[in-house]
């Protein structure tokens, strides 16, 4: 496809988004979402794969912090004590929400998650820009801190494919 200007620009996170739900759909393996600061944006990604329902089980939007813990269930001392913005509650939402969007019993192969400041305040004491994504499978769970940049539009996109890359290495690992 092609603009008035030239050639259209690939889509960073769409291409990302494609490379997991390959890997996932060739491995038999499903993904369930977990997201804050992202408000959907991730499962819209995976969603736009052509595909994707053979892999993507959907996706939960827990946006206010109660959610977290009543939906996904992190643990509401943690939240109380830390706030959503932490590599624990990341964790914990990925591991929940494989559970919470279990089919007949059986949890997804793998869960994501986002939770960070997109601004244009600081939350829980973290500045604008610091964000935890999450990746859990039933055999490990792993938080990564990014400190993002640019404004709450520029933020939400980064942690988007910041999130799928690191999905689309923790699958070609064969974990």
């Amino acid at each position: 496809m092609s603009t008035a200007d030239g050639p259209a620009q690939s889509d960073p996170a769409a291409d990302l988004a494609r490379r997991v739900v390959a890997a996932l759909t060739s491995r038999g393996e499903t993904v369930a979402v977990a997201e804050s600061l992202t408000g959907g944006l991730v499962v819209s990604a995976l969603v736009g794969v052509p595909g994707a329902s053979a892999v993507v089980r959907g996706g939960v939007v827990a946006y206010a912090t109660p959610v977290k813990a009543s939906v996904l269930g992190v643990d509401a001392d943690l939240l109380a004590a830390d706030g959503a913005v932490d590599p624990e509650v990341a964790r914990q939402m990925a591991s929940g929400v494989r559970t919470a969007l279990a089919v007949d019993g059986v949890p997804a192969t793998w869960g994501i998650s986002t939770t960070g400041v997109a601004g244009p305040d600081p939350q829980d004491g973290k500045p604008v820009g610091t964000v935890f994504v999450g990746i859990a499978s039933a055999e490990r769970s792993v938080a990564v801190e990014l400190h993002l940049e640019g404004d709450r539009a520029a933020i939400r996109s980064a942690t988007v494919s910041e999130l799928l890359a690191r999905m689309t290495t923790e699958v070609d690992s064969g974990e």
